[in-house]
């Protein structure tokens, strides 16, 4: 009986340690797809408007992902390391009942020892005789009592330990598959917008930038009007117009990013709700 209980110590405190760790590693894991999912955003935000629209959804996509995660870390801490936990007060109620049972067999033990010796040094003396004999069936009646008490405490250990496994590891079990079903969900859509991304047209944008810029300098044919012999004119006007170029597309760059702080609006609010929740 005190083995069933020392086993079940044993390895219920070493599932509860590991998966208290195997829970933690998960929610580090969700802190650094979160930290992601930011740099994600940042990052779309400075490209282009095919790309940035393509990022912003797969972020938006990993974020729901992790949102899925932190509901899967409390589930784990609620259903499966609080359960395994309870076990520590279980173990050491069934121990005290064991140590009380030994206490009782060890009286019933000294009595018998006592009745011997005293037929042994005084087999005349049938009054302390009696005596012994009456404290020594009552010892053995105790014993008898309580070896029953402890043979149904330990039944009930075994048969609530063997529901208690069963019930936890299902537990654990259905926890990770809601999750990973909902993410395979999720991550279907995420994988489909990345193949929906037609990289065409950014590039296309790219290019009319490029041309944009330089395009007009290789196009220009040069004038012999007053050429000065290091730099020609025409240069220096095509630099002008390429830093005027450069600077209005800076300047569409930062509408662009306002536009895009007010379309972020919805993501930042997801996110916000999902650390408010996690706090």
């Amino acid at each position: 009986m005190e083995n069933t209980v020392t086993n079940t110590e044993r390895y219920f405190g070493q599932f509860c340690s590991l998966l208290a760790s195997y829970t933690r590693k998960t929610a580090r894991l969700r802190d650094k797809a979160d930290q992601l999912v930011k740099q994600l955003i940042d990052f779309a935000n400075t490209e282009t408007p095919e790309l940035r629209a393509t990022i912003r959804d797969f972020a938006e996509d990993l974020a729901k992902v992790q949102d899925y995660r932190q509901a899967e870390v409390e589930r784990l801490e609620a259903k499966v390391i609080s359960s395994l936990k309870l076990y520590g007060a279980q173990i050491k109620q069934t121990r005290a009942d064991i140590k009380k049972c030994k206490r009782v067999q060890n009286n019933e033990i000294k009595q018998l020892e006592k009745l011997e010796k005293l037929r042994q040094k005084s087999p005349s003396d049938r009054q302390m005789i009696s005596s012994a004999e009456t404290s020594a069936q009552r010892a053995s009646v105790d014993t008898n009592r309580s070896t029953h008490y402890l043979a149904e405490t330990v039944d009930a250990f075994q048969e609530q330990k063997l529901k208690d496994l069963q019930r936890i590891f299902s537990d654990f079990v259905i926890i990770e598959m809601v999750f990973h079903a909902k993410a395979v969900e999720v991550y279907s859509s995420a994988f489909q917008t990345l193949e929906n991304y037609n990289l065409e047209t950014d590039l296309q944008d790219f290019r009319a930038k490029m041309r944009g810029i330089y395009g007009h300098s290789e196009a220009r044919p040069l004038t012999d009007t007053n050429p000065s012999p290091s730099v020609p004119w025409p240069l220096t006007s095509q630099s002008a117009q390429s830093t005027m170029a450069r600077e209005g597309k800076e300047a569409g760059d930062e509408e662009d990013s306002e536009t895009d702080s007010v379309e972020e609006i919805p993501l930042e609010d997801l996110r916000g709700q999902q650390q408010g929740h996690r706090g």
